[in-house]
């Protein structure tokens, strides 16, 4: 099974034009642009070498390096994909602030600043803007356009980079943006830490860099064989400094003292700033990004919302975090999605775009939402996100494991139960893994189902499809003899029993009943009135948590079922809650204990999961 790449590759892309190719069109030059701060951002700028025309400028602003360095030394693949070489642009590459040859301090996520007193307050925004000023007077050949893409971390300084945009910013496509790493993107969702992911991030990004210096070598990659094991025999997260980091991590000790939505991480929310937007935007995400799924949605949401006539796109695919960019796009572990999709996006999507704001072409007349119906894998071209014709509707949780529409009619306390102990948490996957997995967004849930400290519940067999196409919304009514708890939920696809298996089949797998997970999402239970301000339960209170999941748009299939699961840990995804009401990032080891659980299913306390289902 893989294993997410580490950052400085999810920029790369699976595509490559061939060093020859590069070479033999483009001429590399590189300079050091002075910002309004006087500080020197390093920038890599590949121009044809067919000065004959003039050409627009494709900008990416990354923390991840833009090696290799030297102007005799080439990149083998430029642009989005490999046609937009051959298509003909000015390739701009750009060392952002305080990271590698660019001087100045690195912040990460660094906040935005909406009123600018003078030159020293600068931000990624005001940085975008002196770049692309100073490109487009004295980079020769360009065409006075400039487009900007970039996926995850450069997918945030894109979503910043259209923020008082520089006029000559004409069109910006952030994949896969960063938009607030405590509610959903990347290090937590929903208040719970995924610590794999940021463990394994902060091992190689987190180090200080006091001065410009080109990237070290490749450090060995970290040997975590089990990653259940490994951080389970971590102990309580204090521990991951004291035996790991060794104080030498700063981002993860600020972590480590903000386990609250205070200011420190609001100031890190791209999304309250991205108002009267004007460059054409176009946002790319993943059903099945695992790291910034939240930022792909919010970010196109934020643009509608609050730029009223802004050109503003939604792209939405069957992809893993970046699988855009560097894959086919046809499967992911044991699911396939009957073509791929990912050549499609790039050919028929992505280059069109930029083609059409930054050259004049032909305008490929893209639909406000293209997106990716899983289930009967087929592309859809929407007029709104969600679509107009979705309808909510609530699932709701019923005696004996059962599902339905129909709202339970019992009455009094009638309600599932379960013992959570931190010292056993539930698997996210059912094997061994070093770190959080790409496929676990799509894997076999079957092993859970079988768990004593999982609830399960599923309709009958489907007479016909349905399609939810939107966000989800749990809204669980429960009570715990702790005084903090995580909860999550999970919606499942149950394939028929007769399901037919892969052809050809070199892995052996067996699809009949397999158990797809859609979407499922962690909420920690003392946020469940603020982020910002936890509170604790009140043992054998019963309580409300509700909150919601990232969108999904997939078709449960008939004679398929529709399935879901609840529980209180997804280890080691999601760090693990001791279930005592405490600063879990300063717990003791003493702090964790087991508590049992109540999910409630009555006529006055029915819990359930909110869809939008659309119409026929």
């Amino acid at each position: 099974m893989k294993v997410l790449l580490t950052a400085s590759l999810i920029a790369s892309a699976c595509f490559a034009q061939g060093l020859d190719y590069i070479r033999t069109h483009y001429t590399k030059y590189e300079y050091r642009i002075a910002m309004r701060d006087g500080k020197k951002l390093f920038t890599s700028v590949y121009a044809p070498k067919d000065t004959l025309l003039k050409y627009p400028i494709m900008l990416d602003r990354t923390p991840y390096n833009v090696g290799p360095y030297g102007v005799d030394n080439y990149k083998t693949a430029l642009g989005p994909s490999e046609k937009f070489a051959r298509a003909g642009f000015i390739f701009v590459y750009q060392d952002v602030r305080g990271r590698f040859l660019s001087e100045g301090e690195f912040v990460n996520m660094t906040p935005q600043i909406d009123h600018k007193r003078g030159p020293q307050d600068v931000d990624e925004s005001s940085d975008t803007y002196d770049t692309i000023d100073w490109l487009v007077k004295n980079v020769p050949g360009n065409n006075g356009k400039v487009g900007m893409w970039g996926i995850s971390y450069p997918g945030f300084y894109t979503a910043a980079g259209v923020i008082d945009a520089h006029p000559a910013l004409k069109a910006a496509s952030p994949q896969a943006p960063i938009n607030d790493w405590f509610v959903g993107d990347d290090f937590h969702h929903n208040g719970a830490l995924y610590l794999p992911h940021a463990f394994r991030f902060f091992s190689f990004f987190g180090h200080p860099r006091p001065a410009p210096t080109l990237p070290p070598p490749a450090p060995p990659a970290a040997s975590l064989p089990d990653a259940y094991s490994f951080f389970l025999s971590l102990g309580p997260l204090s521990n991951a400094n004291e035996k790991e980091f060794k104080n030498d991590v700063a981002f993860w000790n600020e972590m480590m003292q903000h386990g609250t939505y205070d200011e420190f991480w609001q100031a890190r929310d791209l999304r309250r700033h991205l108002k009267n937007i004007k460059p054409a935007v176009m946002t790319v995400g993943g059903w099945f990004d695992a790291e910034d799924l939240f930022g792909a949605l919010h970010t196109y949401q934020e643009i509608e919302k609050n730029s009223p006539g802004a050109s503003n796109i939604l792209v939405m695919g069957p992809w893993y975090h970046g699988g855009w960019a560097r894959s086919d796009g046809d499967t992911l572990g044991a699911v396939r999605f009957g073509s791929k999709t990912a050549q499609y996006y790039r050919d028929e999507i992505e280059l069109p775009f930029f083609n059409y704001w930054l050259k004049g072409k032909d305008d490929p007349k893209l639909a406000e939402a293209t997106v990716f119906e899983t289930g009967t894998n087929q592309w859809r071209r929407e007029d709104a996100w969600p679509p107009r014709d979705a309808r909510a509707k609530t699932l709701y949780l019923h005696a004996g494991g059962a599902l339905s529409f129909d709202p339970p009619r019992e009455t009094g306390a009638a309600f599932d139960e379960y013992v959570s102990d931190p010292a056993k948490p539930v698997p996210y996957i059912s094997g061994q893994a070093s770190g959080m997995t790409r496929e676990h967004m799509v894997e076999d849930q079957r092993f859970a189902s079988t768990r004593t400290d999982v609830l399960t519940y599923q309709t009958e067999e489907l007479a016909e499809d349905v399609t939810f196409a939107g966000p989800l919304s749990p809204s669980l009514f429960v009570s715990t003899t702790g005084t903090d708890s995580d909860w999550v939920v999970k919606l499942i696809d149950v394939y028929p029993e007769d399901y037919p298996d892969p052809d050809p089949n070199p892995a052996g797998l067996h699809m009949g009943g397999y158990q797809q997970l859609v979407r499922g999402e962690i909420f920690r239970g003392k946020f469940r009135n603020s982020f910002s301000k936890p509170e604790p339960f009140v043992p054998g209170k019963t309580e409300k948590v509700e909150y919601v999941m990232p969108d999904i748009n997939h078709c449960f299939r008939q004679g398929h079922r529709i399935m879901i699961q609840v529980q209180s840990s997804w280890f080691p995804l999601a760090d693990r809650n001791p279930q005592k009401f405490v600063d879990i990032y300063n717990a003791k080891a003493s702090d964790f204990g087991k508590a049992t659980q109540h999910v409630y299913r009555s006529a006055g306390a029915a819990s359930g999961l909110k869809v939008y289902v659309r119409g026929k």
